[in-house]
């Protein structure tokens, strides 16, 4: 449970459910004690709808809910008047609502056109009749109130979540190529190498989720007043090898996706190998295995002590070149072998220098 309560999602997710639940009971409040309002749930309906997941989004969506109600009250009155009540005429309205809801700039609420005009017909529309002013007032102040509380209670900042997912993904790769180590000591089989494929699928996926979480921390922080106080995350002073300069999130994630790829040719590399024949040379097998397990070690944990990854696949793939023993034929898979393990340490470099400097502007923030 601490765990649970510790992950940027869940903390994300209560705070919204809080302001939520502030924005509409705070508007119900005023409806009913400010206004006086009869029929005190258009503003709570509205606050509910404008609290969003952004300041951004509440900003976008609140405008187009509070175009998309006068325009449902005045399908209301337009129809209320000249037509009646009944049930074409309601039938009429909500298909006007629900056509005038494909509307482009206003697509996202647009359905509040045909809500509202259930709400206003609905109540009771000669009752209603004088007061239609006074609903368009009771939107706007739900909209108002539901645009207030995101903006001064916790503005959400989602930063967070994208560094989770690409340190789940580190870790997963790590213990991949842990994996092959293990296995490849000793023997390995086709349904094993199928299971490394299927495990780099999944990271794929979760590297979208990733992208997604990427998309959203930048949408967050349009509009939002913590924006200019909190320096994004992955912003630091460390240029890792990719060149570029206080790397965020736009340029790491490209990396990762690359070193996935590499991990996916590598285990596809080991599965067509299951079906060749001939033995393996032994000082590579054992050289290999070491620097694989040490490869993953270094990946799924940054902070353990290994030698230098990339030197020594440099050393081994000069003394394979100068055996004069190994067989001409081996070489394809070994040299396969071998780039694949380079192209994801020095990939792999280049996301735990952007990770190291994540954490030193967190630590300083």
């Amino acid at each position: 449970m601490q765990q649970l309560m510790r992950r940027p999602e869940f903390i994300t997710d209560l705070l919204q459910i809080l302001k939520s639940v502030t924005a509409g009971t705070a508007a119900w409040w005023l409806s009913a004690n400010v206004l006086d309002s009869s029929l005190p749930f258009l503003a709570p309906w509205t606050a509910l709808l404008t609290v969003h997941a952004t300041v951004y989004r509440s900003l976008s969506r609140g405008a187009q809910t509070t175009v998309a109600s006068a325009i449902g009250v005045g399908v209301s009155l337009l129809i209320g008047v000249y037509l009646g009540v009944g049930v074409w005429t309601f039938a009429l309205a909500l298909f006007v609502g629900l056509a005038g809801a494909r509307v482009s700039w206003i697509r996202d609420e647009g359905v509040a056109i045909a809500t509202t005009s259930i709400f206003v017909l609905g109540s009771g529309f000669s009752s209603q009749q004088p007061l239609l002013l006074d609903r368009l007032i009771e939107v706007g102040l739900g909209v108002a109130v539901g645009i207030a509380v995101n903006l001064l209670v916790v503005p959400p900042l989602r930063d967070q979540q994208a560094a989770r997912y690409v340190d789940s993904i580190n870790r997963r790769m790590g213990n991949v190529l842990i994996d092959m180590a293990d296995e490849f000591s000793a023997s390995w089989d086709t349904d094993k190498a199928e299971a490394w494929f299927s495990e780099s699928e999944s990271m794929s996926e979760e590297l979208n989720s990733a992208w997604q979480s990427v998309r959203f921390a930048k949408e967050s922080r349009w509009a939002n007043p913590r924006g200019r106080l909190t320096p994004p995350r992955g912003a630091g002073n460390r240029q890792p090898q990719t060149g570029v300069q206080n790397p965020g999130f736009e340029e790491i994630l490209p990396r990762v996706d690359e070193g996935i790829s590499h991990l996916r040719h590598l285990a596809r590399t080991l599965r067509e190998a299951t079906y060749s024949s001939g033995e393996w040379d032994t000082r590579f097998r054992e050289q290999w295995v070491a620097i694989v397990r040490d490869s993953g070690r270094a990946i799924a944990d940054p902070d353990a002590a290994v030698e230098p990854i990339y030197d020594r696949l440099s050393k081994l793939a000069s003394d394979m070149a100068t055996d004069q023993d190994l067989p001409h034929t081996t070489w394809p898979l070994y040299g396969s072998l071998i780039a694949s393990m380079r192209h994801i340490v020095v990939i792999v470099d280049d996301v735990a220098s952007a990770r190291e400097a994540r954490q030193s502007t967190a630590a300083t923030s």
